[in-house]
């Protein structure tokens, strides 16, 4: 594979989003439901792995997610997410949660998570993100 292509991809596919933390989303000890943090991770790294691949992906499975600290409620949080490995098919997203004051610098990471997911063609089976070249594949329309 092309190593220049894929350090340029991982570059422009990294996503950030910022969320607020709010009641609704909190648990009984007023801070972020795992659940939630979960799919807002997710959903974070699905957007960079198809920035990273422009194909149809899907999450195939998630190893180690580390909850580092509890996140509350009223405080802002940013999601990022970064492309760490490239297969044939797939490819791993690193997800971090680091959370902000609202009126301060401070900032601390709280969460960290990885996700696989895998290119996927219009059957829904497995398709290669590179050609034989190692250059990125095109989508089917």
């Amino acid at each position: 594979m092309n190593k220049l292509l894929i350090q340029k991809r991982e570059e422009i596919s990294e996503t950030r989003v910022a969320k607020m933390v709010f009641p609704g989303t909190t648990n009984h000890y007023d801070t972020l439901f795992g659940g939630i943090a979960l799919q807002w991770m997710d959903e974070v790294a699905y957007i960079a792995a198809t920035r990273f691949s422009r194909k149809a992906m899907v999450t195939i499975s998630t190893e180690q997610v580390d909850f580092k600290q509890p996140i509350p409620s009223g405080i802002l949080v940013e999601l990022v997410a970064r492309v760490v490995h490239v297969g044939r098919t797939s490819l791993k997203v690193e997800v971090n949660i680091f959370l902000e004051e609202l009126h301060s610098d401070k900032r601390t990471k709280a969460i960290t998570g990885h996700f696989n997911f895998v290119a996927v063609d219009e059957n829904k089976k497995p398709t290669p993100i590179f050609d034989d070249e190692g250059n990125l594949q095109p989508s089917s329309p």
